[in-house]
């Protein structure tokens, strides 16, 4: 009968598989703070797209405010393209990790799989990071800095 699994992984194997997910967990972590960056920024535009929307009509001293909300709503749809690119670049740094787990407990080759999953992670990770980028650059406008 030929046995299909090992019957428990050597304390090496666990090692060595430990090991080789460090940077990935590292980078997840890293991936995990930077949504919470882009969550509060996101936070942050809905606020006062809401306060712009709660001003009076009849309030002619802030009624240039209104003008603003076409540019609010383009910053919203950038940090929200960012998030997503980040969420997905962080579930596929976790299935770097999960890939790497089972294929060594089944003692199958990984390499290939895990590098492509890596590229993909990277690939999505830039995407947010240009669309951050891009958020920033019309974030500062002469309507922020008045109150």
């Amino acid at each position: 009968m030929v046995e299909l699994l090992p019957v428990t992984p050597s304390i090496d194997q666990l090692g060595r598989i430990i090991t080789s997910v460090a940077a990935p967990a590292f980078l997840l972590g890293a991936v995990a703070a930077f949504i919470s960056v882009l969550i509060s920024r996101i936070n942050r535009v809905i606020d006062r797209s809401q306060f712009i929307h709660g001003i009076p009509a009849d309030d002619a001293r802030r009624a240039y405010l209104k003008a603003d909300l076409p540019r609010l709503r383009r910053r919203a749809a950038l940090l929200n393209r960012s998030l997503l690119c980040a969420i997905i670049a962080a579930i596929l740094t976790a299935l770097i990790i999960i890939v790497a787990f089972v294929s060594a407990l089944l003692q199958l080759a990984h390499e290939f799989g895990v590098a492509i999953l890596f590229m993909a992670a990277m690939l999505m990770f830039c995407g947010s990071l240009v669309d951050l980028a891009r958020e920033t650059r019309i974030a500062l406008h002469d309507h922020d800095l008045r109150v």
